[in-house]
């Protein structure tokens, strides 16, 4: 099996990524395709959005109840346990989808990389063994082009780009593809912007359509020609833990995604 390493990135917040990385994901692991999703935030969004919890209870010494994170991506970047742990890749209630969950302390874990060699090939590094035994590992990533971002680029093949259709979508935008470019000038040679997707879209508004038709003319055939619709449901399914197509199968946000993860398989099936 050939696994694909895809980080979906945006350093703008609330365009959408985890949404996208939760619903692509599922929607893909419903055409039978095995999934992994990475939550690289430390906001953990993607892990509670798909109900896994990212503590759990024990008895402590003094014999009362206390709480301690379960492994997660830290732990990983961190050395202190294999990527291949079976404690650390949780299932999820859809079928052929698992996550990586992510931790508070991943906050933290820039300080920590300072002192690391090759500091923005850790995760590259660190996800290695699980190439192979998965078709697409999405990278959930932070809404900065941090040393994490950084780090999920280097490890992926690619890049999915969320874009929000606002006024502000393409503000942003352009430095994002530089940081892409030195990315692959310097660290990652096979990196690429594999596909774009826009979000929050509504066709009453002229302004959706105006920037729609600029980012179709600006990224040609990467951007995928459905549109995420404004959606209640989509907002909802986050709060009970779980990607649309469980949630609510038949409203337009779950629609829109299933309509996307064939468009984006028949997209990948054409890439090398």
């Amino acid at each position: 099996m050939k696994t694909k390493i895809i980080a979906i990135i945006n350093q703008k917040g609330g365009v959408g990524k985890t949404t996208t990385c939760i619903n692509l994901g599922a929607c893909l692991a419903k055409e039978g395709k095995k999934i992994l999703i990475v939550d690289m935030d430390p906001q953990g969004n993607a892990t509670t959005g798909l109900g896994v919890k990212k503590h759990v209870e024990f008895v402590n010494e003094y014999g009362k109840r206390d709480v301690r994170p379960v492994l997660n991506i830290y732990s990983v970047l961190c050395g202190k346990t294999d990527a291949l742990n079976k404690e650390l890749i949780r299932e999820t209630e859809m079928p052929n989808l698992s996550i990586i969950p992510s931790s508070i302390d991943l906050s933290a874990i820039e300080m920590e990389m300072n002192d690391m060699p090759n500091r923005e090939k850790v995760l590259e590094k660190a996800i290695e063994p699980l190439k192979g035994k998965f078709d697409f590992i999405f990278l959930d990533c932070p809404p900065s082009m941090s040393l994490i971002t950084i780090n999920s680029m280097v490890a992926a093949d690619s890049v999915l780009i969320p874009i929000q259709c606002e006024f502000y979508a393409m503000e942003g935008l352009a430095q994002l593809l530089d940081s892409i470019k030195i990315i692959k000038k310097l660290l990652n040679p096979k990196l690429s912007v594999g596909h774009v997707l826009l979000t929050m879209y509504s066709g009453r508004y002229k302004l959706h359509q105006q920037v729609a038709e600029e980012v179709e003319k600006y990224f040609g055939n990467r951007l995928l020609s459905t549109k995420i619709p404004v959606n209640v449901r989509l907002a909802e399914a986050p709060s009970f833990g779980k990607p649309i197509v469980l949630y609510d199968k038949r409203c337009a946000g779950a629609v829109a995604y299933q309509r996307a993860s064939q468009e984006f398989l028949a997209k990948e099936s054409k890439r090398k």
